[in-house]
């Protein structure tokens, strides 16, 4: 058993060999829990849920019903259905999943993840792209790792932005999903002409008809 006491809250895991940090809860993921604020309103998503603690630990602050849990192992699933009842923690949805390929809601506030990063990156790859998708307009993506630049390149591709803190050894990450109005907003900012304003094409467009009617 492994124990978590912090602020008032006392919870107890059953782990295995089989999944990951079984002798303790990961430093990385309660470095990532330390960045994150929940509120009763929120819609949250364990992506790789390990034994439970996340989603667990998560409904202390967030109404049951608006957990989901998902991992692609077996084990996973049973220790966190047990782990869930042996902390009086009901209905949490708790699903076998390869990635967020059984996941259907596409309205979560919330998406915390600590993936496998001593592999390749197509397993986060999957995890950044789709679970942008089933982000709310607002909504945030949490994600811990060791690596950095890999990381880091594809939250601003996927999501246009993210926020780093370095803690404990970690990378905590938070990308937020933009409206897409704030999104076309961004990009014209981009577009600059010499003297910092937005360029107005059309404008552009007539200055050289201009020259080109004195021309002949």
């Amino acid at each position: 058993m492994v124990k978590f006491e912090q602020d008032g809250i006392d919870l107890e895991f059953e782990t295995s060999a089989e999944v990951f940090s079984p002798t303790q809860i990961d430093r990385g993921t309660l470095a990532m829990i330390s960045q994150v604020e929940m509120n009763k309103e929120d819609k949250l998503l364990d992506l790789g849920c390990g034994y439970g603690f996340v989603g667990i630990y998560a409904s202390s602050f967030i109404a049951h019903y608006n957990i989901t849990m998902c991992d692609i192992s077996d084990k996973a699933i049973s220790l966190s259905l047990l782990n869930a009842k042996h902390n009086n923690v009901k209905d949490l949805n708790i699903i076998k999943s390869d990635g967020l390929s059984e996941v259907a809601d596409k309205d979560f506030t919330l998406i915390l993840s600590n993936p496998p990063y001593h592999v390749d990156f197509s397993v986060p790859k999957r995890f950044i792209e789709q679970g942008y998708i089933r982000l709310v307009s607002g909504g945030k993506m949490y994600m811990v790792t060791k690596r950095k630049d890999w990381y880091k390149n594809k939250f601003i591709s996927v999501f246009g932005g993210v926020k780093i803190q370095e803690i404990d050894g970690y990378y905590v990450f938070m990308a937020q999903k933009l409206s897409a109005l704030t999104k076309k907003d961004r990009q014209a900012q981009k577009v600059k002409s010499k003297s910092g304003k937005p360029q107005d094409r059309n404008h552009l467009s007539k200055k050289l008809q201009r020259k080109v009617s004195k021309r002949n």
